[in-house]
């Protein structure tokens, strides 16, 4: 394991763990932090032997947001508004798949960093929600932009504009968790569902995730022109001739290196 201030890396085979670890401020984000978790999101998206990441908190807490009493020492610029965004990380899209690992509070910006992750996992009791306007502030790490997307209109405003806190259940019945599990057994599950994608086939999965991720951006057309290029990347691969020969002769793949 490797570590920065405040941020936590440990790469065991194809899966990376980034842990935020300030857990006397229940994670919340400084500068120092942030900076941090920008440069381990760059360890991330460079090693070519990760491919897939876990992101969590230490101390019972996934992130408590945006450290306060850093915004109003003059932070708040740097934090917001430094590479990849908040916290180094939610306008970035590294090209692997990145799950949270949800335990105690993830509020403000740490639930915009969940948002930005690509799956969550949360433990019996794990609260969300976007606080800012009790503050004077909005949620500008993404929530409000995310959030709509993800949930029912009517229910992304309220959520938004009240400030209040969302339970585990109701977070899932929204479908903005995969499962949720007992307290303090989210990192063991999500590390269950990293290691279930990695069996697959790297490049299936990588195109699969970009496909996902950015065809609804543009038009019908844009997106099954995207669909199509992919599709003939891949059916023109070694993978697919591996994966192939693999299922009718009943073996295991062998997916090919580099």
């Amino acid at each position: 394991m490797s570590d920065l201030e405040g941020v936590l890396f440990e790469k065991v085979g194809e899966i990376a763990t980034i842990t935020l670890d300030r857990p006397a401020k229940r994670n919340a984000i400084n500068i120092t932090m942030s900076d941090a978790l920008r440069e381990v999101i760059a360890r991330f998206e460079e090693d070519d032997d990760i491919r897939v990441a876990i992101l969590t908190g230490s101390g019972g807490h996934f992130c408590a947001g945006m450290d306060l009493a850093a915004f109003i020492a003059g932070e708040g610029e740097t934090i917001l508004f430094g590479k990849g965004g908040f916290g180094g990380f939610v306008n970035r899209k590294p090209g692997k798949p990145v799950i949270a690992a949800v335990e105690g509070a993830a509020l403000a910006g740490g639930f915009e960093i969940l948002l930005a992750c690509d799956m969550a996992i949360a433990g019996e009791g794990a609260i969300f929600g976007v606080p800012e306007p009790k503050l004077g502030l909005i949620a500008g790490g993404g929530g409000a932009i995310r959030l709509r997307h993800r949930v029912p209109q009517v229910i992304a405003n309220e959520i938004l504009l009240t400030g209040r806190m969302v339970t585990a259940e109701e977070a899932h019945s929204y479908g903005l968790l995969n499962a949720i599990v007992k307290k303090g057994g989210a990192l063991a599950a999500a590390q269950a569902l990293a290691q279930t994608i990695t069996a697959n086939a790297p490049d299936a999965i990588t195109e699969t995730l970009a496909l996902a991720r950015n065809s609804g951006e543009g038009s019908k057309d844009d997106a099954w022109k995207m669909n199509n290029e992919a599709l003939r990347r891949v059916m023109m691969s070694a993978e697919a001739k591996e994966g192939i020969s693999a299922f009718l002769e009943k073996r295991p793949a062998k997916w090919p290196q580099g």
